[in-house]
């Protein structure tokens, strides 16, 4: 179940976070996931031991071959049901662009804007919860990019 949030949840283990990397132009970066074949967020599970800074930071390198600036801003969790667990999702600021390493489950980075991002994910598999994601995220937009 996905709700909308401000401050991260603190009632539940955060088992996984993705963002949504916002560049100065107002464009966004989305991945697509070849497995699933689906546009998606840049993120995935926190590791063992790993913050979830320290796990946003290594997938948005292993995903996107992006470096995100340091300020986050928590805008929706998804609750498991299953596992009892969040996915938390934020919006940060590109800082740069990297290589993407070989061998993991995206074929790279798409950068377009909130709009074109929203229309395709619903043309490609039509699901309220990732076009939601996409809204709350345009929401907060122009508040970080104006810091």
């Amino acid at each position: 179940m996905l709700r909308r949030i401000d401050e991260l949840p603190t009632d539940k283990t955060i088992a996984g976070v993705h963002s949504v990397p916002l560049l100065d132009d107002g464009s966004i970066v989305m991945v697509w996931d070849r497995n699933e074949q689906v546009l998606t967020t840049v993120g995935g599970r926190i590791e063992a031991g790993e913050h979830i800074d320290q796990a946003l930071n290594r997938e948005a390198v292993e995903e996107a071959g992006i470096l995100l600036k340091p300020e986050r801003i928590p805008f929706a969790c998804w609750y498991w049901t299953e596992t009892d667990t969040y996915t938390v999702f934020v919006l940060a600021r590109v800082d740069s662009f990297v290589p993407i390493p070989e061998g993991f489950e995206t074929t790279g980075r798409v950068v377009m804007n909130f709009e074109t991002a929203l229309q395709m994910v619903n043309k490609i598999e039509g699901r309220a919860e990732r076009t939601q994601i996409l809204s709350y995220a345009r929401e907060l937009a122009s508040e970080l990019l104006s810091r």
